[in-house]
């Protein structure tokens, strides 16, 4: 099937099209297992060949689109009816996300130490196309980030303890959820912040949870040894919520900030790095994995250890004065971990105290530091600066770095 696609059109693709793709005469394509390009309807077509227009079977056109920015994707939608619709068909939006999450990304909300505020802008910083600025400004209410997943973020209120969002920055959709909790929070109920927050989102059900857990404590004494977990599901609109006995495992910030869902599980690295905690929310049960021995890790040995999502699997970054030991869980089941990368840090050993791993795709890393975001192509071994400060007026950036992908994902 092939369609007449006029010049001017081709000025728009080319104008949006990234950098990174090849020739479109040449451009070679695979759909995912199970993902149909829509039809195209047939009134939409050219039933005529006129030489004067340039010719593009829909499958390349389908996939030269799936590959652009969300904003360029829109802005395409003034060419025709169909690209008005394509956003919105269900197996378009497939495979748009399908290819999205290959390409993970860093997101920094800009804070400021000076006020007591949390600034609205972000900057999205992609290993390929650089920096582009963007904004939480369409929620109405200053946010802070706490976390992502698959596209979308979840956001509690700073001036309202308790009150939480669910949005997507790239369509710009937000949702505000119910309370999780029928009693105010006071000094005598003092858990309006939760010690863990999580966010799951599958693409393929069009439904997401937010995951709040917590040590219950009373006023003016230790947490006790109960974990009480809240779970919001976006299908029913509703809190469910349940207790068990959990002893407090310790967190640090970067801890509760590198949260990962594989799996139908969510993931949250401990503070004495001696294994991961995990909430499997079809059974909402706890459990442990463990790390793998050769690490060593827990002992007293220097190294410190964050949790990131590789392709789909859980992963470990294990980083000492000179190394940065990169770990996947092929076999999640049996908890069979290998080391696929080995990376010296002699190049930015003036750095690494104070650098921390964010994100990583199949082939690259991001790390923050507190001025500056750096990316490591494992193919070339070859450090890259991506983002730097310019002033004294932020904090470190790590402190409100992210994993993200951008999707076409609805969270209304």
């Amino acid at each position: 099937m092939m369609m007449s696609v006029r010049p001017s059109v081709l000025t728009a693709i080319h104008k949006h099209l990234p950098s990174f793709l090849p020739s479109i005469h040449i451009i070679q394509f695979q759909f995912p297992r199970g993902l149909i390009p829509p039809s195209l309807p047939p009134s939409l077509l050219s039933n005529e060949m006129d030489p004067n227009h340039t010719y593009f079977v829909d499958e390349i056109i389908l996939e030269i689109l799936a590959r652009l920015p969300i904003k360029s994707l829109i802005r395409t939608k003034c060419v025709c009816k169909l690209w008005y619709n394509l956003a919105s068909h269900k197996s378009f939006t497939q495979l748009y996300n399908h290819l999205s999450l290959k390409n993970a990304m860093l997101l920094l909300q800009l804070t400021h130490s000076s006020t007591d505020s949390t600034s609205s802008m972000i900057l999205l910083i992609d290993h390929k196309r650089g920096v582009s600025e963007s904004s939480l400004d369409f929620i109405k209410d200053r946010v802070k980030i706490r976390a992502s997943c698959n596209g979308l973020l979840c956001c509690s209120s700073v001036p309202d303890n308790g009150v939480y969002y669910v949005c997507n920055p790239m369509t710009r959709e937000f949702k505000l959820l119910p309370r999780s909790r029928e009693r105010p929070v006071t000094r005598f109920y003092p858990d309006g912040e939760a010690t863990l927050v999580g966010l799951t989102c599958d693409l393929l059900s069009n439904r997401y949870n937010v995951v709040l857990a917590g040590y219950h404590r009373m006023f003016g004494h230790r947490p006790e040894g109960k974990l009480i977990c809240s779970v919001y599901d976006s299908g029913t609109n509703k809190w469910r919520k349940y207790v068990s006995d959990q002893d407090d495992h310790g967190f640090t910030h970067m801890n509760r900030n590198q949260v990962v869902f594989v799996n139908g599980s969510l993931h949250w690295m401990t503070q004495s790095f001696a294994y991961i905690l995990v909430l499997d929310l079809s059974l909402d049960s706890w459990r442990r994995i463990l790390l793998p021995e050769e690490m060593g890790c827990g002992n007293g040995s220097g190294n410190r250890v964050y949790l990131l999502e590789f392709d789909g699997k859980l992963s470990v970054i294990q980083i000492s004065s000179v190394w940065m030991n990169i770990w996947v869980l092929q076999d999640y089941g049996k908890g069979k971990w290998d080391l696929i990368d080995r990376v010296s840090l002699r190049c930015i050993r003036g750095m690494v105290p104070g650098i921390f791993p964010i994100s990583q795709g199949g082939d690259y890393v991001f790390l923050a530091g507190h001025k500056q975001v750096l990316v490591y192509q494992r193919k070339t071994r070859s450090w890259k600066e991506m983002y730097s400060v310019k002033n004294n007026s932020t904090m470190p950036l790590w402190f409100s770095a992210h994993s993200f992908r951008g999707t076409i994902f609805s969270c209304r």
